[in-house]
């Protein structure tokens, strides 16, 4: 006898009793099935094979495949609305339990969730976007979505979009639906995005390597990470009515007690961060310096370590073959030259003197945060390609037609050359118009990625070994930038003395 089976199935016989007048014949006969199957496996009539022995043997039946299922629903949850039926965390975590086999590699499976799921996630939003609030009004009604809780909806996103896009995502009901209503509510593409990709990453990250890590006790790490979604949701929703509705009763009760009453100022120290970083995440006119951010560094430090796993199973990836071998036909006499003058440009010294020139250049605007982070980015950089060229101890290609002289990953003209689009960021600030901005930074983009193109031409780096510099420097100067806004924001917000 299993108890709980049958007590789901007396709780669901209640249902019927008490809507017995509001449930059409459909459901009467859905209702009929599941209670007919709660108790034929509550009575114990029927005894299920053990669900680690079935994902066991899918594992070892699917292999790669798993990499194509695992992505293909993450993409419906939200993007066919599948998740309003099953969550996606379930098969996450048999993804995250096939990589524990060794089936598959983790980081790759990660990578590929985190790309899916933010596709899915544009897509409903874009349905959202076209559909409208129009198909809103008329099949709102259908699930209780009325003109006035539409309303309410366009105000919420409207507020706190970002809040509801990014922690949402732990939710499995906010999580199938909360993209539409973004674009449906119009939020701006431009805030969706960072808020939708930090939470997918996360998300992704957490549930593929709960499965990874404790992939011999399935059963109970499906039950927890179940749980504690739903504690997730719970906690939000009762963290925010308490502090709306008892917050002055709380500071009150707390000055009371003599013990308690050195938090206060404690509280209050750090209020100012804590606000600046919970409206950083839900911004007005502000802009998403920080989640965007946070966006770019996560994403680079993926890449970057994400390759360094790779490194530590074979030498070369599919990609590095391929790049070497297109060079090998692209390579002519004119071009090799050309080659040589632009990779030039992605050396230290040259981006070292771009870097301190535009960090002076920032200084005497009175702009010193964006400075010291320009130059403390830069730094930074410079030391970790140095670390990881040792650390990660890769051989360079056979046949460079330019001097190289230490290890392969990561490419440091590579790394190096990111401090283009930085500068170009931080000069795309004194144009009012978004296409003088746009013009600048799309400029240095073009050139960094030109950079690390001659490496692979000149055959000095592998393609892995550039979109390595790529990512670490994105994540340090994504680092710098952050902290820079942080101390910027306290300082503005200094109490007078």
């Amino acid at each position: 006898m299993k108890p709980g089976p049958l007590i789901f199935a007396a709780a669901l016989v209640a249902y019927g009793v008490v809507r017995r007048k509001r449930i059409g014949r459909g459901e009467w006969i859905l209702g009929a099935v599941v209670l007919a199957a709660l108790l034929v496996y509550g009575t114990g009539l029927v005894h299920p094979p053990s669900l680690e022995s079935l994902i066991k043997d899918a594992g070892e039946k699917l292999g790669k495949w798993t990499y194509l299922l695992v992505g293909a629903l993450a993409f419906l949850e939200t993007g066919a609305f599948v998740g309003l039926i099953a969550p996606g965390e379930f098969t996450i975590l048999v993804g995250g339990v096939v990589a524990g086999q060794g089936r598959i590699d983790v980081m790759a499976l990660i990578a590929i969730v985190w790309v899916c799921a933010v596709a899915g996630d544009l897509t409903s939003y874009y349905l959202g976007r076209r559909l409208g609030r129009g198909f809103m009004e008329r099949h709102g009604p259908k699930v209780k979505i009325t003109h006035e809780r539409l309303e309410q909806v366009e105000r919420f996103f409207d507020r706190h979009g970002g809040k509801a896009i990014l922690i949402g995502r732990f939710v499995g009901l906010v999580r199938a639906i909360a993209p539409f209503l973004a674009g449906s509510s119009r939020m701006p593409l431009r805030r969706f995005i960072p808020y939708d990709v930090v939470g997918a990453g996360l998300w992704g990250t957490t549930f593929v390597l709960l499965g990874y890590v404790f992939w011999h006790s399935f059963d109970k790490v499906a039950s927890i990470a179940k749980q504690g979604a739903l504690a997730l949701g719970f906690a939000i929703a009762l963290g925010f009515g308490i502090y709306e509705a008892n917050r002055d009763a709380a500071v009150k009760w707390i000055d009371e007690r003599p013990l308690l009453r050195p938090l206060l100022p404690l509280g209050r120290r750090i209020k100012a961060p804590l606000v600046f970083a919970w409206n950083r995440l839900t911004p007005g006119d502000l802009g998403l310096e920080l989640t965007t951010l946070l966006m770019t560094g996560g994403i680079g430090f993926f890449v970057f370590f994400g390759y360094w796993h790779i490194f530590t199973k074979r030498d070369q990836t599919v990609g590095d073959m391929r790049a070497m071998n297109i060079a090998s036909d692209l390579n002519n006499g004119t071009g090799v030259a050309v080659a040589k003058i632009i990779t030039t440009l992605g050396s230290l010294p040259v981006t070292g003197s771009v870097a301190l020139a535009a960090a002076l250049s920032l200084a005497m605007r009175w702009r010193v945060a964006e400075a010291v982070a320009l130059v403390a980015g830069m730094g930074l950089t410079v030391w970790a390609v140095h670390w990881a060229k040792g650390a990660v101890d890769r051989p360079r290609p056979d046949h460079p037609l330019v001097s190289s002289m230490d290890q392969s990953y990561p490419s440091g003209h590579s790394a190096y050359a990111v401090v283009y689009i930085v500068v170009a960021i931080a000069i795309g600030r004194m144009f009012p118009r978004w296409r003088g901005r746009a013009a600048v930074v799309g400029a240095a983009v073009a050139l960094t990625l030109l950079i690390g193109v001659t490496r692979i031409y000149l055959r000095a780096h592998y393609f892995s070994d550039v979109i390595g510099g790529y990512g670490l420097a994105a994540g340090l100067f994504s680092l710098t930038g952050i902290t820079a806004l942080v101390v910027v924001h306290l300082r503005q917000n200094e109490p007078a003395t």
